[in-house]
This record gives C-alpha cells, structure tokens and sequence, in this order.
C-alpha cells in the first residue's frame, strides 16, 4: 500500500487565541511562525488544516473531571490563577484550550488515517499540564489526550514522544512514568537551573516501564555541540524500542536569547533532531509524526525554529 506523502501544518485564529496578555507566552507566537512561513515559501508546500475543538469526553481521557470543572468555571468567570501563579484564566480560556488539544487529536488521528503523514502543529505542546493541575503556561496537555487516543482507539503499543524543548515535559514523563507503551526521550536543561526543576538522568520510568523513558539534562550555556552529541544518544534509544508513532515537541526556547532559558542552541538543533526522527518513523512507524511547537519566547527564534522543523518535514525522504 501507498501511504500519504502529504506534509501539513495548521493554521487559524482559533489556535492563535490560546496565550495570556502581558505574558510571555502572548498571542503573537502563531504569527511569528506563519510570517517566516511564507517568506520561506513554505507555505505553499503544505497542505494548510484548520483547527479543530476536543470534546470534554477526550479532555477527560488524561485530565481528572474536577480539573476539568475547574477550567471552565474560571473561564466562564473570566480570571483567577490555573495554577500558583504561572497561568491565569481568562474569558474563554477553556474553549482556547479544548481547540489546542482538538487540533493535535485531529493531526494524530489524521496521520493514523493515513490522510497525511506528516504534521506540525504550531501552537501546541502544552506539555507540563497535569492531569490535575495547570502549570508552566499549559491548560491541557494536547500529547497526553492524543497519547490517551493511540492507545483507547488503535491500540498501538509503543509511542515515542521526544521532547528538545528548553524545560522539561514533566506533563507527559510523570503520568506515563509507569506506562510502558510511552517511549519517552527528553533533552532539556539541567533541572537544578530551571523550571520545573525534574527530568534527572535516574528517572528512567517505574515498573514495567523502567528502561523506556530517557532523560538528557545540559547544563546551562549548552551550545550546538552538546545537543548533537546527546542527540545520537536519543536516536540510539528510540530505535531500539522501534517507535510505530512519533511525537516531537519543538520547543524554541532552547535557542540563544531565550528570556526563559539558558541554552545556546541554533536553529540547527532543531533541523537535525527533526530529519532523525522522520528519519526513524520512515523505519519503524509508517512514516507517522507529529510535531508540536511547544515553548519559546523569542519571537524569531519561534519562526526559525518551527520552519526548519517544517523544512525537515518535507525535505526528509519519505519510503
């Protein structure tokens, strides 16, 4: 069988109205990807989707109900704090969310349906939301709810998800830390340095999962150099679990003059991270990959971060 050699990427206010007024993570990331989209004429060589909103059921899927209340009574009241302090609710911050976490299901699902084989998702990656809890600027956490979907609805039974996001994706490792279906690999910053202060070398899963998760913490200053040296550590581990989907979060905070991180990557890190693990769901998965745009607060390094991994995407030979 011909798979989908499509590459798409979403687009639309509705993922664009996920962000917090006067904060670091405002409005204005989904524009600094799509302008540097275009002037690199990538925007005519995918196929643009439109967002699309979760159900309260598939929110249910990895967030607890009373959280779940809780998001829409501070959304409907339009203020309070989600967590101690790093995320704030809004008017209309549960519909916001839901369109984050709806957008990545439909990516997933669409990948899965083999209606494409490749996708990016820019405003998405909410990765330190708690199934309990908001935290670090994340609502719902999208990979967790599409992670709950492979397992619940095609039953797969190794999904990677690799994180080069600056912080560590705490959300996703500690509710699947015990899960051996979760194939987790994480280059973050030292979590001495900076929020949230987890991901060390020893956490390497519980019970039947121990061995299957994988944390690289850089100190801080790390350059190019230091993320390829450990990135061949990543690909190593990943292709010995033999991964049938892909998660990438695409974090660009790990760039050089990020206002909330330590590290000085280019956008070279991201090139390269992104063509291995295409190069890995060409191998083991079909081709299936998603990728999520996770942090970054530098609004050009966002543009050229996302669009090498977009470049990555197409560029990569496909089987």
């Amino acid at each position: 069988m011909t798979r989908s050699r499509t590459v798409a990427v979403y687009a639309g206010e509705e993922l664009g109205r996920y962000g917090f007024e006067d904060h670091p993570f405002g409005e204005n990331r989904i524009h600094a990807f799509w302008d540097e989209m275009h002037r690199r004429h990538f925007d005519y060589q995918v196929r643009v989707l439109s967002p699309v909103m979760a159900s309260e059921d598939q929110l249910r899927l990895f967030h607890t109900d009373a959280y779940v209340d809780k998001v829409k009574r501070f959304s409907a009241a339009g203020g309070g704090l989600l967590d101690y302090g790093d995320t704030p609710a809004y008017r209309g911050v549960f519909e916001d969310a839901a369109f984050v976490v709806g957008t990545v299901v439909d990516a997933t699902c669409k990948v899965m349906n083999d209606e494409a084989r490749r996708v990016f998702v820019p405003i998405a990656g909410l990765h330190h939301g708690k199934p309990d809890t908001a935290a670090g600027f994340c609502v719902f956490n999208d990979v967790g709810v599409a992670i709950r979907i492979l397992q619940r609805d095609y039953g797969l039974e190794r999904i990677a998800y690799v994180d080069i996001d600056a912080h560590h994706g705490d959300g996703v490792y500690y509710p699947f830390e015990a899960d051996p279906t979760v194939i987790f690999a994480d280059i973050h910053e030292d979590g001495r340095y900076n929020f949230p202060h987890s991901g060390f070398p020893h956490e390497v899963g519980k019970g039947p999962a121990k061995g299957r998760k994988l944390n690289i913490p850089l100190l801080p200053l790390s350059t190019d150099d230091d993320f390829m040296l450990m990135w061949d550590k990543v690909e190593g581990f990943l292709r010995q679990w033999e991964p049938q989907f892909v998660f990438m979060n695409c974090g660009a905070d790990g760039l050089d003059g990020d206002p909330l991180a330590h590290l000085h990557y280019s956008f070279r890190a991201h090139g390269r991270a992104a063509r291995g693990l295409c190069q890995i769901a060409e191998e083991f998965a079909e081709g299936r990959i998603v990728g999520v745009g996770g942090g970054g607060y530098d609004l050009r390094n966002i543009g050229k971060a996302w669009t090498t991994v977009v470049d990555a995407f197409l560029e990569t030979p496909m089987r």
